[in-house]
């Protein structure tokens, strides 16, 4: 099943149980897609509806940081619910063990020996990650570190 089909059965099933967070969360999916898409102008696989689900799970983590700050908890509880009904579209994330050792291979791959290569590395990594929820920021200290 697409992750298209399967948010379409997910928004029936939170209407039917009257899950109104669930729903909201799904519709918004919903229309970030429509819009990426309409800007595109094409269908979107499942590797590129995940990118933008994962950019909407790092806005509502910045949003939740904000809202600590400004001691509104009720609020920062709500993005950290949106967030978890997110993240369960997503395909499972790469522990910090397992970035590391596609960094080690890229690095050799790459024989890259200075910090000068950092770009080279970065990009090499970040396309065999291509469609994983991976942070790019956690990415880029990996990548320091190892050419250090």
């Amino acid at each position: 099943m697409s992750l298209r089909d399967r948010l379409t059965e997910d928004l029936k099933l939170a209407m039917k149980a009257r899950d109104q967070l669930r729903m909201d969360v799904i519709r918004m999916i919903k229309a970030a897609v429509l819009n990426k898409e309409v800007e595109v102008k094409k269908d979107l696989d499942d590797a590129e509806m995940s990118r933008i689900m994962t950019t909407m799970i790092k806005q509502r983590k910045e949003s939740v940081e904000q809202y600590e700050k400004g001691n509104r908890v009720e609020l920062a509880a709500k993005e950290r619910q949106e967030i978890s009904i997110i993240e369960a579209y997503l395909p499972r994330a790469l522990s910090q063990d397992q970035l590391a050792e596609i960094v080690d291979s890229v690095v050799r791959e790459t024989q890259a020996a200075s910090l000068k290569e950092m770009g080279t590395v970065m990009k090499a990594v970040m396309a065999k990650l291509a469609g994983a929820p991976v942070d790019g920021k956690l990415v880029s200290d990996l990548v320091r570190a190892r050419l250090q």
